[in-house]
């Protein structure tokens, strides 16, 4: 069935034919962008990644795209995806698959020719469609109407879909926040609702990388509250008790990123290491919401020294954060209140930054060993404690009273 006519040419020609993805599909016959970017082509949005499929089988795939010229990585050939490169821009491109046996998680698959069989296994309506180089879009289940209307769908039966990968049931939620206008599909509802036990088979890394997704959403409060009706936010994030606080986040000026929003959603007496450990954020990510939501505040009253403290030990985003969500949690952070105040003084006040390195100590002849730490962190605590202000050279005049004292263990 890879000789199926298209639907219509209803995507621009030119899309395709420029750099990797036009390289990409001039050396594979028959071959077409799939998924996200025909989607957005479609919605008129910015198409990012594109992906490709071909009615090919891994290997003849590789062979005719590095007789290509393109470089090839072997990035997931049991699924039958490969990475063609062509001018350090990537291009994922996958053989055409229908399914042999799946488990919730993960499929066994085999190769095909048949379009409609590949796109039967994809998800939702609007991922299912593809197009040729030329604009020409494949849509065998109603993916253009369904983009058009706001309506998310999945392929065929939703059961069937979700027991294949109960994961899709968090990409239902991201992708009704981003396309889904009006009541979501009653259908696609009711197979999620069912299929919450399955959630606890997925990995922890891949329900942090959805809610991530969601939570990036321009405005996701009405999926969280539909995953909320459903039980799918208790089974995956039990700890979201405070999604009452979007409304005044997405009205501040704090970056709305998804970490700043999974602060804010959080229960005040939530265990932040063990939450880290179950969704298994990384360390950064884990570092900085420890920041969001652990420490000392800086309220309008505070004098130059306390502000100059807080900002020497939290960066300026930490503090504003972590400031504004402890105000909204005592309902004082109001249009006309005092987060205005605090805002303008981190805007206008530098971060200090501690003068003194390893190398001033070893300037004073100390040798090099721990106590050289143990000295700096002394005189470290000395500076904070005076607002932050000692110059260098008082600070290297603190290290060296120190250091010809008793020692310091």
């Amino acid at each position: 069935m890879s000789g199926d006519p298209p639907v219509a040419r209803v995507a621009p020609p030119g899309l395709l034919g420029r750099g990797a993805p036009a390289a990409v599909l001039a050396a594979l016959p028959g071959a077409r962008a799939v998924g996200g970017a025909v989607r957005d082509a479609l919605a008129g949005r910015p198409v990012q990644d594109v992906d490709v499929a071909a009615p090919l089988p891994p290997e003849a795939i590789i062979a005719r795209l590095r007789a290509a010229g393109l470089k090839v990585a072997e990035t997931g050939l049991a699924h039958g995806t490969v990475t063609a490169v062509l001018d350090g821009e990537p291009v994922e491109v996958t053989s055409l698959r229908r399914d042999l046996a799946t488990d919730g998680r993960h499929a066994e698959v085999a190769w095909t020719t048949d379009w409609r069989e590949d796109a039967a296994r994809r998800d939702f309506t609007i991922n299912a469609m593809s197009m040729s180089g030329a604009g020409e879009v494949w849509d065998y289940f109603g993916g253009r109407e369904d983009l058009a209307a706001g309506r998310l769908r999945f392929v065929g039966d939703p059961a069937t879909r979700l027991a294949e990968d109960y994961l899709r049931a968090l990409r239902f939620f991201r992708f009704q926040a981003r396309y889904g206008r009006g009541a979501p599909d009653p259908a696609a509802v009711a197979a999620i609702r069912a299929a919450v036990p399955g959630l606890a088979r997925l990995s922890a890394e891949r329900v942090w990388m959805e809610l991530k997704r969601l939570l990036a959403a321009p405005d996701p409060r009405a999926a969280l509250a539909l995953m909320a009706a459903t039980g799918v936010l208790g089974a995956v994030l039990p700890e979201a008790g405070r999604r009452d606080r979007l409304d005044a986040l997405l009205s501040s000026p704090l970056p709305q990123t998804p970490l700043v929003r999974l602060a804010a959603i959080l229960a005040p007496d939530v265990d932040l290491p063990a939450l880290a450990r179950r969704l298994r954020l990384s360390g950064e990510e884990a570092g900085r919401l420890q920041g969001y939501l652990v420490g000392d505040v800086l309220t309008p009253e505070a004098d130059a020294i306390a502000v100059n403290r807080l900002l020497a030990e939290a960066d300026a985003e930490a503090l504003l954060v972590r400031s504004w969500l402890r105000m909204e949690r005592a309902a004082s952070a109001g249009p006309a209140g005092g987060w205005q105040g605090v805002a303008g003084r981190l805007a206008a006040t530098p971060r200090p930054v501690f003068p003194l390195q390893g190398r001033d100590a070893l300037s004073l002849g100390l040798p090099p060993g721990p106590r050289i730490g143990r000295l700096l962190a002394e005189v470290r605590a000395w500076w904070l404690a005076g607002g932050c202000t000692a110059t260098h050279g008082e600070c290297l005049a603190r290290l060296r009273e120190l250091a010809a004292g008793p020692a310091i263990r």
